[in-house]
């Protein structure tokens, strides 16, 4: 199992170095079609000095108030100096548009863990407050986490053929249900559990999120559902996306959001 990270440590196993791990792996939204930063204002990108791809893109992120940024724990892990955030660019290559800011501040989730990958939750506190942009609310209610509706996944990972690198990309990605993802092998030794994931994708292989999504915003009916956690491969068949579900933390997670607002 993977984290949907652009990795530069040994943990997170896939780097952007040439290994052979990384070569087995398609970094994509796979099968998405190309999105605006206008239907997506909220979405944005989290960049890391050390990455040597001139995008700097690390991750994906949510912007949930002017000053914060929520994404991935596993995305996380460095100095909040390392770290910047893109807004309002869905081409990375224009730098003519969009926003930029420093982070300051990186909170992780308390709970999170490598061994169940639970709580895969960060806010990051940027240096510079994106002013009069739309946020994205998050979804209180564990009810939104259903089989058979159908959320969407939003990022900048490379597609390998499947459209431009460093572009935002949109995916629907159908609830399957937390049913699935249990009866998996290897899901649930790796972490997966109802009460914290969230289980959508496609068992035919014809689409998912993957490297370089990590911590990107899964949305439904105009609230964020979840964010990029893990899965196995990308685009697998039988192997749908493991979602970090918002609703079980929302509390929290308000808590860090309001720190500083």
């Amino acid at each position: 199992m993977v984290k949907r990270t652009v990795a530069l440590i040994a943990v997170l196993l896939l780097s952007t170095t040439g290994t052979a791990a990384a070569e087995r792996i398609k970094p994509l939204v796979v099968g998405g079609t190309l999105a605006s930063a206008t239907e997506a204002p909220w979405a944005v990108v989290l960049t890391n000095k050390a990455v040597a791809r001139e995008s700097k893109r690390w991750c994906g992120g949510v912007l949930v108030a002017p000053n914060k940024v929520l994404t991935a724990a596993h995305c996380a892990g460095q100095t909040a100096s390392s770290y910047g955030v893109i807004q309002g660019r869905a081409s990375l290559a224009d730098r003519e548009v969009g926003r930029f800011s420093a982070v300051s501040k990186v909170w992780v989730h308390p709970g999170y863990n490598t061994v169940n990958n639970r709580n895969d939750f960060a806010v990051l506190t940027l240096t510079k407050p994106m002013t009069g942009v739309p946020v994205l609310r998050l979804e209180t209610s564990v009810k939104a986490d259903r089989r058979g509706v159908v959320p969407t996944v939003y990022g900048w990972g490379n597609t390998s053929g499947t459209g431009p690198e460093d572009t935002l990309q949109k995916l629907a990605v159908p609830d399957l249900g937390d049913a699935t993802c249990s009866g998996i092998d290897g899901y649930t030794e790796n972490g997966y559990a109802a009460a914290a994931n969230i289980c959508a994708g496609f068992l035919d292989g014809t689409g998912d999120a993957c490297q370089g999504d990590s911590g990107g915003p899964l949305v439904l009916n105009g609230r964020l559902l979840g964010l990029v956690s893990w899965g196995k491969g990308c685009a697998e068949p039988r192997y749908p996306g493991v979602y970090a579900e918002i609703a079980p933390v929302a509390k929290t997670l308000m808590e860090q959001i309001r720190q500083g607002a």
